[in-house]
């Protein structure tokens, strides 16, 4: 049998711990000197020791992890309710980074306020383009609610061509759903220009984009989960210039290594003279 401080240590917890869980009725000492009150442990109970912290690790509260081993569930079971549990927590990490990066692009936007970038923004035209595209919906112009559908048009995307060869970058481009009463729903079309023929039986749909006689152009760099700085820029520099946006805006990646950080993106507002 171990000691009380023995146990501790063999099971990487406070004794401190380990008496509130005596307490509690949680994990009861295999014995207990009547005269000195020493509490002692056997060995077959780190198993026990072992499921208590691992379902309070996982967020299950004390009062829960007691029912749970009260009712003697089997290995197996035990092991599903903790890959379920671990799956809900590694999906609130993921909710949470997003959530860090967007308020990290809302800080960048902040502390870029004041400036203008008029040195980094080209007026252009854009030449008209054949592309092979894929659309989807977004609740939103929010980074959590466009990435995800974006990353999934292009990976259903490029399956599809077969063997088509692109010719060009990727071209993103976005704008209000008309079926949308309320004006919020995105649609999104992800695109990639071609020069093969297509007789309209493949997984994808060809689009003729219109040449743009002017667009308002700057370049981001880095991942697009940074782009609202970039986006706000143009817009700034835009209005600031006496513009008004005359089209949907695109994305054009010229760069797209798999360091998100590496990435150069050409960010392409339409534009024409404010009346």
């Amino acid at each position: 049998m171990f000691s009380i401080g023995d146990f501790a240590k063999h099971g990487r917890v406070s004794v401190r711990m380990l008496r509130h869980y005596d307490a509690i009725g949680l994990l009861r000492p295999a014995h207990v000197d009547r005269f000195s009150g020493y509490r002692s442990y056997t060995g077959d109970q780190l198993a026990r020791l072992n499921r208590v912290i691992a379902l309070k690790d996982l967020g299950f509260t004390l009062t829960k992890v007691q029912e749970i081993l009260d009712a003697e569930i089997g290995v197996d079971e035990l092991r599903g309710m903790l890959r379920l549990r671990r799956a809900e927590l590694e999906a609130a990490i993921a909710a949470d980074e997003a959530r860090l990066k967007a308020v990290e692009a809302r800080l960048r936007s902040i502390e870029s306020e004041g400036s203008m970038p008029s040195e980094d923004v080209v007026v252009k035209s854009l030449p008209a383009v054949r592309v092979a595209e894929l659309t989807g919906t977004a609740s939103g112009y929010v980074n959590e609610e466009i990435g995800p559908v974006v990353q999934q048009l292009y990976q259903e995307l490029f399956p599809a061509l077969g063997g088509i060869t692109p010719s060009g970058p990727m071209i993103a481009y976005y704008e209000n759903d008309p079926a949308d009463p309320a004006g919020e729903r995105v649609l999104i079309h992800a695109a990639v220009p071609i020069a093969a023929e297509t007789n309209g039986s493949e997984g994808f749909s060809t689009v003729g984009l219109a040449e743009v006689p002017a667009a308002a152009t700057i370049l981001h760099r880095g991942p697009m989960e940074n782009v609202l700085s970039s986006y706000q820029a143009l817009a700034k520099w835009v209005d600031a210039h006496g513009y008004r946006a005359s089209g949907p805006a695109r994305e054009y990646y010229l760069e797209c290594p798999a360091d998100g950080d590496k990435w150069v993106t050409e960010l392409q507002q339409p534009i024409s003279k404010a009346s």
